[in-house]
């Protein structure tokens, strides 16, 4: 059985048990700041767990996407590990509970993949009766083969949690270590777990005390890889169609054979598995960085690349594998093929940045490893190999490598001090992230009944709650957060800002900052009481600062437009990755791979002003998602829609689909102007631009601008280019005359130098120091001297602000007697409290204590004589 046949038989099956069978959620998690990416099946459905929100059924299966690294330096050590991973589940919010989820999991594994019975066995927390009896009596395990294992509980912190239930298949004798106590738990690779079912039943407090949920919840977890591992028989899961197509493409790329020897068959395993993951999470609009979620893809892509050249592939090669992902998940997924050119320009631009960053990173370590062969030190000091691994990206694998070639070692103890520590601080800051995501109990509240409505004046107070939680009323100065039910407010959402504006009921008013929405799609509004006070149950009116919205609605329509003028003028390439719709601006973040010329800038805003005076209809209809991606509709890149989408068409320049407040014809936005352009990232773009009034003021601010450079030159407004090319020409003419005079000044400099000419061992040595103004000119007296020299040795100084420079120039001759211009010129800086060091014919270097720039060249003078004998 295929890959892709065993995860739709799996969500099938589950379908026939009435579950809602949801596509996989984007790796990136939504209103979730606690999670980096989502790594587990259940993540997305926190809210539901907790009771706190009403899912959209009370039985959902998925087969979801997962990334996780906490253990990446197994991957490909073991059959198992991985980054990326798809884990099906099916899970129940207060509905069936241990006995429906054991009986579905056997029914699934023995009559829809004929797992052979007697080959499973199950374990259970050791005081879970309660499974053992169904287990035992319903299923007909033998005892035997019910293992009860103290660990079996699930539970993170404080909420909900629970005892666990796993089930194992025996791969047999071959596949285990020969111990006579080998069974289940064991460390080898005889007993595989391929399901897990949590029970949570509990909810713990602060204080570890553990209160039974009014309403149970089943979270399962079955590993795709895993079970395809079992059915086709293999011996990992990386020789299974899920991932070996990659082995067999990277194979032949470096033109070595899989299985035949351990150490490639882990570099294949390591880019089979990094390819999923950096091809997955790029598509789910990751782009890699040195922060977050884009450090985890940076680092999965460089552990690639790093593989690679451990089988002798120097040239770039990820990019040819995203065909090969995108084939084996194009059943899964039929829109990630698409996604396929955008991925590679990211891989291959990450790619080959990561050349630049070996190159730098075996430059730094070069200078470390020479430093401890002149103390004759063996060992590398950990925290320097993490500063090259965690600000360098230079992967720690490889230092090591270059240790032992030089007979070297690393304190491997001080960089995993380093690499904790680093954890430690993530762990905090995940930590501080989870404090801030407050969610109030909505278990008592019919939240399917509050709706939006643009049109009502009128609603009703349902909830209210200040420092995260639920209270009875609010009083004057207290930020609160108010949920209605109804509201005609627009929550923040696909970049555009929430609503603002007033509530006032029959004691109190409150001003409104924004509105914005829970993960389950209630609306809540965050504000201050201005006065008096309010109650839950209180009925208030309504107020949206209309004022406000008119600007967001300009602006959103204005993105829109701008989109679709993007990919006409630069291609279809172009996917938007992120934007922001505020009253006083709109941002938007695209992909493409090099800055927009001026010229492109003005064709993009000539083609929106043209449609904004065209004052074109902006049409909004509901259609099904299939219908809209017929009509050619832009869906948001990496965002999830449900069945039914509202596309906004505006002629037919532009089609998307977006829920957000738009304009009622083009007209409206007045007039269109782009403030700036930038590259935010590898690869993607970012355009900032203002409309209606905004706009006017930005050209108003341009012209004043202009005005006040013209008064400055003496001239009109329009004549100011050719005032500019005259001041510039004359600008040209003084800098040519300042550059003559201080090549003068120069000359004298090189001549009273080489009057003090000094010999040594038969080589002519110039030692001194000389006033420039900047390096360059320190480097020019140098070039100029060892030139006039033709043979020998220059050290020169320079103070040059609060600072004092080196230089060290030889020439070729004087190098084949010993002269090393890189270990001079780094004698002289360590006299004065600084640094450097070079090549043997050309060095330079600096320090802080100017003071001591005569012992410096006192030391640069010693070492020459030392390197001559």
């Amino acid at each position: 059985m295929s890959g892709n046949e065993l995860r739709k038989k799996f969500l099938d099956f589950f379908a026939s048990k009435n579950h809602l069978v949801l596509s996989s959620f984007p790796l990136v998690p939504e209103n979730d700041p606690s999670l980096l990416l989502i790594g587990a099946g259940m993540a997305p459905f926190k809210p539901f767990f907790t009771g706190k929100m009403k899912p959209p059924h009370v039985r959902i299966s998925t087969s979801q996407k997962c990334v996780r690294t906490g253990d990446i330096e197994n991957v490909g050590r073991t059959a198992r590990h991985h980054t990326f991973f798809e884990m099906l589940g099916n899970f129940s919010f207060g509905d069936y509970f241990k006995k429906e989820a054991i009986t579905w999991a056997w029914e699934f594994l023995t009559e829809h993949l004929q797992m052979p019975e007697d080959k499973l066995w199950v374990t259970i927390h050791p005081k879970d009766n309660e499974a053992f009896a169904i287990w035992r009596n319903d299923i007909g395990i033998p005892e035997e083969r019910i293992i009860r294992m103290e660990d079996n509980f699930w539970e993170i912190g404080p909420g909900p949690c629970g005892p666990c239930s796993e089930i194992y298949i025996d791969l047999g004798d071959e596949r285990g270590c020969g111990k006579d106590n080998c069974g289940v738990g064991c460390n080898c690779d005889r007993f595989l777990e391929i399901w897990n079912l949590v029970f949570t039943q509990y909810d713990r407090d602060e204080d570890g005390n553990y209160t039974p949920l009014a309403k149970k919840n089943i979270d399962t977890g079955a590993g795709l890889e895993r079970i395809a591992s079992v059915l086709q028989n293999k011996n990992s899961n990386f020789e299974t169609d899920l991932l070996f197509p990659i082995i067999e493409h990277t194979a032949k790329v470096a033109g070595i054979v899989y299985g035949q020897s351990a150490k490639t068959d882990v570099s294949l395993k390591v880019i089979a598995d990094h390819g999923r993951s950096m091809a997955v999470m790029i598509g789910d609009g990751i782009l890699p960085s040195n922060e977050g979620r884009g450090y985890v893809l940076r680092r999965i892509i460089r552990r690639a690349v790093r593989h690679g050249r451990l089988m002798g592939i120097e040239k770039t090669f990820l990019v040819d594998i995203v065909d090969v992902v995108t084939g084996i998940f194009a059943q899964a997924w039929p829109d990630f093929a698409e996604k396929g050119e955008y991925i590679k320009k990211v891989i291959r631009q990450e790619e080959e940045r990561f050349q630049t960053t070996l190159a730098q990173g075996m430059e730094l370590l070069n200078g470390h490893i020479e430093r401890l062969a002149q103390t004759g030190g063996k060992v590398l000091d950990g925290a320097v190999a993490f500063q090259l691994y965690d600000t360098f990206g230079f992967p720690w694998e490889l230092t090591l490598e270059i240790l032992a070639e030089h007979n070297l070692e690393l304190d491997k103890q001080a960089f995993d001090r380093a690499m904790n520590e680093q954890r430690e601080r993530a762990r905090a800051a995940r930590q501080a992230n989870e404090e801030r995501v407050i969610i109030p109990d909505l278990s008592g509240l019919n939240t399917e009944q509050f709706i939006r409505d643009e049109s009502t004046t009128q609603a009703n107070i349902v909830l209210l709650w200040k420092d995260g939680k639920v209270v009875e009323e609010v009083h004057d100065d207290d930020n609160v957060a108010i949920i209605l039910d109804v509201t005609p407010f627009y929550a923040e959402s696909g970049g555009q800002v929430g609503d603002s504006g007033l509530f006032t009921g029959p004691l109190g008013k409150v001003e409104i900052m924004t509105a914005k929405k829970l993960p389950d799609g209630t609306i809540y509004h965050l504000g201050r009481v201005s006065e008096g006070t309010l109650k839950t149950g209180d009925t208030v009116s309504t107020e949206i600062d209309w004022k406000k919205r008119s600007h967001i609605t300009r602006n959103h329509t204005a993105t829109h437009l701008l989109q679709a003028a993007l990919r006409k003028v630069l291609g279809d390439h172009v996917n938007q990755a992120g934007s922001m719709v505020t009253p006083e601006r709109l941002r938007f973040d695209f992909t493409h791979f090099a800055p927009v010329t001026q010229e492109q800038l003005a064709e993009v805003e000539m083609l929106v002003n043209r449609e904004v005076l065209a004052n074109n209809q902006v049409e909004k209809m509901e259609t099904t998602q299939d219908k809209a991606k017929e009509m050619g509709a832009t869906a948001l890149f990496g965002e999830k829609y449900g069945d039914i989408v509202r596309v906004v068409r505006i002629a037919d320049f532009s089609k998307e689909l977006c829920g957000g407040s738009h304009v009622a014809s083009t007209g409206e936005i007045g007039i269109f102007k782009i403030s700036s352009e930038a590259g935010i990232g590898s690869g993607v773009r970012r355009i900032e631009a203002v409309t209606g009034f905004g706009a006017l003021e930005y050209i108003n601010s341009r012209e004043t601008l202009l005005l006040t450079a013209a008064n400055l030159l003496k001239t009109r407004p329009e004549e100011i280019l050719p005032r500019l090319d005259g001041v510039l020409n004359s600008v040209k003419e003084l800098e040519h005359e300042l550059a003559l005079l201080k090549t003068k000044l120069a000359k004298g400099e090189v001549q009273n130098l080489l009057d003090k000419v000094q010999t040594i061992q038969n080589v002519r040595v110039v030692i001194g120091a000389v006033a420039v103004n900047d390096a360059d000119g320190l480097r020019s007296v140098a070039d100029m001297i060892r030139e006039q020299l033709g043979s020998g040795v220059v050290g020169l100084s320079a103070v040059i602000g609060d600072k004092v420079n080196f230089v060290v120039m030889a020439t070729k001759d004087v190098i084949a007697r010993g002269i090393h211009a890189g270990n001079i010129v780094k004698a002289a800086a360590s006299a004065a409290g600084g640094g450097g060091g070079g090549r043997p014919d050309m060095a330079q270097a600096g320090a802080k204590q100017p003071e001591k720039a005569g012992v410096a060249l006192e030391a640069m003078l010693n070492i020459i004589k030392q390197q001559l004998g």
